[in-house]
């Protein structure tokens, strides 16, 4: 992993690193269902992009909110991966990567970077991976509740791992033995 320096140096501005500005007040919180008024996701990755020197044409989300509007098939929580999926490839364009550090919770939080050709790998910060918005990320979230007792069962699970012959505490069996969710267990989107 890269060290916290590192990340810095693509997050922060040479001035901003000059005054001591720490990586977590360039940060962006959402939460997954959304941001809280309209426009706010857009404005915060076009402001860090100026603080780059960066025209940030195209850094908006109307296109996003107008497919939306259409889409008989968008569910809670859809929108904002779709936000974050078209400011990731318009940032690409700008020699920036829109970042997310795995924080092991359902909230976004969300970096730019200035990278140019360079790829966003092995970042850390406090602890937790920071990676490309658009690159795998190192464990998944698997949320159900369990169909004999109604518990809420929450597992982070490492990439290449999966759930086989996983059961609740209350004994019943959830996943088969290659990790599939067996007939009566509904995944949490």
């Amino acid at each position: 992993m890269a060290e916290l320096e590192e990340l810095e140096e693509l997050v922060l501005t040479p001035d901003e690193r000059a005054r001591g500005v720490q990586v977590d007040s360039v940060m962006w919180r959402m939460d997954w269902t959304g941001e809280d008024r309209p426009g706010r996701l857009a404005a915060f990755v076009a402001g860090r992009v100026r603080a780059f020197g960066v025209e940030p044409a195209d850094v908006d989300t109307t296109a996003v909110y107008r497919a939306a509007e259409t889409d008989p098939a968008l569910r809670r929580g859809d929108f904002p991966v779709r936000q974050l999926d078209h400011l990731s490839g318009v940032l690409a364009g700008l020699g920036c990567t829109l970042a997310v550090r795995d924080n092991g919770t359902d909230t976004y939080e969300i970096l730019v970077a200035l990278t140019g050709e360079r790829e966003l790998t092995g970042l850390v910060h406090q602890g937790r991976p920071v990676r490309a918005w658009d690159s795998e990320p190192e464990e998944t979230l698997v949320s159900l509740d369990c169909p004999s007792c109604s518990e809420m069962l929450v597992w982070q699970v490492p990439v290449g791992r999966n759930l086989a012959d996983e059961r609740c505490d209350c004994g019943a069996p959830l996943f088969d033995a290659t990790g599939r969710p067996l007939p009566d267990v509904t995944l949490h989107a």
